[in-house]
This record gives structure tokens, C-alpha cells and sequence, in this order.
């Protein structure tokens, strides 16, 4: 009673909010609340996932991630996990991890912008508060609070993959088709504005698709790859390319590339 009691209390307090790209969305949690589980979420990954002491690799992976973020503004904590599997999130709260494993696949600053951009874009769309919401709504209540506090226990698990990481803890929650569009368009406009060439979006995904073998890696199983994607990035990336012109015009070139290491 108690749990249906709030539930009913948050649909009646919320309202119908709209996405970057005019989407109505369903948001039943307060940005500060999302942010309070992004900010406990990331530091249960750190807890739990080991970090990558390299330097450079580091420096490298903050000065595309700078790039991006300056875009839109607020702190954002990076982080460079020591982990083989290609894959890379990023929390409400302004937290962004990424694996050393997706440095072998985004082969270099252009495309590992992609990703942070793509993954930024989930953050500044709020697809997390969007899939918690509608969590809520069908199961009338998530106790997010004791589902932080054990991310191994049921409720955890799924909590971590309602936010985008839950792939590690053993739970694969992909984004619907629609917020993946979304991702893919938004970050693709975001990454051009820091600077950087859109063009190598497409292939960055080509790389993702080539480097599975049989399986697909453990980025495209929580980001679902379709036949479309690449069309309709193709499609954007003239209006992508005089953003980046612009920016260009501004003085914004990134130049990561020389501080990754060979080995990364």
C-alpha cells in the first residue's frame, strides 16, 4: 500500500516532459534524485571495477571527454576503467566511465568522441529518469536507495541497467530503438560543435560490427546496432559537418590524438 501510496503521489506531482528532439517523455523522478543515484552508481563501479593507472591513456581519454562536455556545460568526474570489453557509459550527476577496451576500437579522437557524444546525449535527454520512470510505473515502485546500497542483489542489477551500466553486473538492458536515435542524432550534432569530424561516426560503427567476430561486443548489446543507424547518421552528417566548420571557425580543434598510448 505504502509503495502504490508514493507511486500515486509522484504521477500526480509529475509531468509530461518533452526530449531534445520533441519526444514526450514520461518522468516520474527529480533530476536531484537522478543525480544522487548517478553520483552512488559510479562510485559502486569504482568499488567494484579496477582503474586504469596509465597517464597518458588517462590524459587522452579526459582531453576528448573535456572536448565534448564543454559543449554543454557543468562538472563532469571521467574515469578510465581497466576492463578488455569495448564499452563506455555515462550517469546522470555528470560521471562518465569508460573501458580501456573501447580505446581498441575507437581508433582515435574523432571516433572516441562518438561514443562519449552518444553516450552524453543519454544523459542530456535523460533516457535513464525516462526507463526508471517507466519502471516504476509498471512495477509500482523500485527501491532504488537498497538497490545502490547492493548492486549484486536483484533490485540492483536492475537499477544498474535502467542507469546504462548494468552489462557488468550481469544484466543487459538495452535503450529503446527511439532513444537510441535520439543518442546517435544528439551526439553526433554535440561531438561536431567540440570540433570534432563527424564523418568518423560511421566509422566507428563500422569498427564495432567488424571487431564481434560471431558475437557482437558487449557496446553493441546494450546499445542495439540496426540497419538504419548508419543511414540516418549519413544523413546528418552534412549539417554535422558545418557545425564542426563552425566551431572550427571559433578556434575549437581538439588535439587528443598525441597523447594516447600505441598499446591502449
Amino acid at each position: 500500500m505504502k509503495k502504490a501510496a508514493v507511486l500515486l503521489l509522484g504521477i500526480a506531482m509529475s509531468a509530461c516532459a518533452t526530449s531534445p528532439l520533441g519526444r514526450s517523455q514520461l518522468m516520474l523522478l527529480p533530476d536531484s534524485q537522478m543525480e544522487m543515484l548517478g553520483d552512488q552508481s559510479f562510485a559502486a563501479v569504482k568499488r567494484d571495477v579496477p582503474v586504469e593507472p596509465d597517464r597518458q591513456a588517462n590524459d587522452y581519454v579526459r582531453c576528448v571527454a573535456d572536448a565534448v562536455t564543454r559543449e554543454v556545460g557543468g562538472s563532469w568526474e571521467v574515469t578510465l576503467f581497466r576492463r578488455d570489453s569495448p564499452n563506455a557509459f555515462a550517469l546522470p550527476g555528470g560521471k562518465i566511465g569508460v573501458h580501456t577496451g573501447m580505446l581498441r576500437i575507437a581508433r582515435n579522437q574523432d571516433q572516441l568522441a562518438t561514443v562519449l557524444a552518444h553516450e552524453v546525449a543519454h544523459v542530456l535527454s535523460r533516457h535513464a529518469n525516462e526507463r526508471l520512470s517507466q519502471q516504476v510505473a509498471v512495477q509500482q515502485g523500485l527501491n532504488a536507495m537498497q538497490a545502490v546500497a547492493d548492486p549484486t542483489s536483484a533490485s540492483g542489477k536492475t537499477l544498474m541497467g535502467l542507469l546504462g551500466i548494468g552489462a557488468q553486473y550481469g544484466i543487459l538492458m538495452p535503450y529503446s530503438r527511439t532513444q537510441e536515435s535520439e543518442a546517435d542524432l544528439l551526439g553526433l550534432d554535440l561531438m561536431a560543435r567540440a570540433g570534432f569530424d563527424p564523418r568518423q561516426s560511421v566509422e566507428l560503427w563500422n569498427n564495432m560490427e567488424s571487431s564481434g567476430g560471431s558475437q557482437p561486443v558487449e557496446f553493441l548489446s546494450t546499445h542495439p546496432s540496426h540497419a538504419t543507424r548508419m543511414q540516418d547518421l549519413a544523413k546528418r552528417i552534412p549539417q554535422a559537418l558545418d557545425l564542426q566548420r563552425q566551431a572550427d571557425a571559433k578556434g575549437r580543434r581538439p588535439r587528443c590524438d598525441g597523447m594516447r598510448t600505441g598499446g591502449s
